[in-house]
């Protein structure tokens, strides 16, 4: 959003046409440049930011003597220094002076509830947001509220109870912005935030809001302004990993690695284990529950296995860098090896060597090929600490953790 819609006409009344330009310039910037050094785009920042403080202070005091004009220099000097991702007291002195001067400067409440979300006054921030909105609704505000809400939900400012309303609250905004602009990139991108948060709060088994996400995005990559933002790929890809999509979840690793490598996504990739298996004659053993009949991989289903127990020992746990889930390599006992995904458990929680007993597996056959490599294996997905025993007891309380993800609560 610019900070005025300015005229060409009213340059020679308005002042502040040309360092307005600069700053939304400046910003430009930091949205769209990513250089293999992150310290050299903080340092063009600093220039550019320099460039645009000078012009700001070579306006004579003479033409910002007005309230109105004091309101927009305090502005935009606040909103020039806050263009870095660190919180900066200087920022927040002079866009606090901007809103006292002007109330109505729409663009100062939002750029004062940026810079103290920084600090880490998040209640202060959504005060800033909601007084912006109160002057109109602006699909750039709705959307900061909608990455405030799934940050104060993230946090420990609530108590529990009220963490899916504010990813709901979360949805409700970010659906408000597309309203106003159906075809704003941006709108899209951040409801698909706000439905992938959705799916980690509600238990991370809800599998319908991973497709919302994903529609969401895709609907986001329609715009071509969001060409340039590498979070959307990783975000997208994320998605279509846990979907098991993982063809397209590679291709968009790749496509955000393109525009910032320092998001490390090219390190993304599907891991294959071929090792020795050692003696797993002891799974035929296995007492099942009445309710479930013992199955192996191979006559599974695709899809959900209802009433249906596998037993399994576990090979190796597959490191990787994402908090959820966690892969590990098992066979069954006819020794058909298999990719297990599980949701909301510790990392210790299953080891190397455990028995573990999956009920009503979600099992899904997996083949695709990347880059003149064929991939192919099988796999399970468990949703719940409820659907596994391990070495033939269910898994305690302590050893749940619910799954969470960065998804945007950063401030922009």
């Amino acid at each position: 959003m610019s900070i005025q819609n300015q005229n060409p006409k009213d340059e020679i009344k308005n002042p502040f046409v040309e360092v307005t330009k600069a700053t939304d310039d400046l910003y430009q910037i930091r949205d769209t440049f990513f250089p293999q050094n992150p310290d050299d785009k903080i340092s063009k920042l600093q220039h550019e930011s320099h460039h645009c403080l000078n012009l700001l202070d070579s306006i004579p005091p003479e033409l910002r003597k007005s309230a109105m004009h004091r309101a927009t220099y305090e502005h935009l000097k606040g909103k020039i220094m806050d263009v870095f991702p660190d919180y900066r007291k200087e920022a927040e002195d002079h866009l606090s002076k901007a809103v006292k001067l002007n109330p109505s400067l729409t663009d100062a409440w939002l750029s004062l509830g940026n810079c103290l979300w920084k600090k880490g006054d998040l209640i202060s921030a959504r005060n800033c947001s909601e007084r912006a909105l109160n002057m109109g609704p602006e699909k750039k505000i709705l959307c900061q509220l909608s990455m405030l809400e799934r940050k104060m939900a993230k946090g420990m400012f609530f108590c529990d109870e009220n963490e899916a309303e504010r990813v709901e609250k979360s949805i409700k905004y970010a659906k408000d912005a597309i309203a106003l602009d159906v075809k704003d990139g941006n709108s899209w991108y951040n409801l698909g935030n706000a439905c992938l948060t959705s799916f980690f709060v509600s238990g991370a088994w809800d599998h319908s809001k991973l497709f919302q996400s994903l529609k969401a995005y895709q609907n986001a990559e329609k715009d071509e302004k969001m060409k340039s933002n590498p979070d959307l790929f990783f975000n997208c890809a994320t998605v279509n990993r846990y979907l098991e999509n993982y063809e397209r979840a590679l291709s968009g690793f790749e496509a955000a690695a393109k525009i910032d490598p320092s998001l490390n996504a090219s390190g993304e990739k599907v891991t294959k284990s071929e090792r020795a298996m050692g003696p797993v004659s002891s799974l035929l053993t296995v007492d099942v529950s009445q309710s479930h009949k013992r199955a192996t991989v191979d006559l599974l289903f695709e899809g959900l296995n209802k009433s249906t127990a596998v037993i399994s020992k576990v090979l190796s746990f597959v490191k990787h860098e994402n908090a959820a889930p966690f892969y590990y390599v098992a066979c069954d006992s006819n020794h058909s090896c298999f990719a297990l995904s599980m949701y909301g458990i510790h990392a210790n929680a299953i080891r190397k060597g455990d028995q573990i007993t999956i009920l009503e597996p979600w099992y899904k056959s997996v083949r695709f090929s990347w880059k003149g490599k064929v991939y192919q294996f099988k796999s399970i997905r468990v949703d719940f600490k409820e659907q596994i025993l391990v070495n033939g007891k269910p898994l305690s309380s302590d050893q749940a953790i619910r799954s969470s993800i960065n998804a945007q609560h950063k401030p922009t």
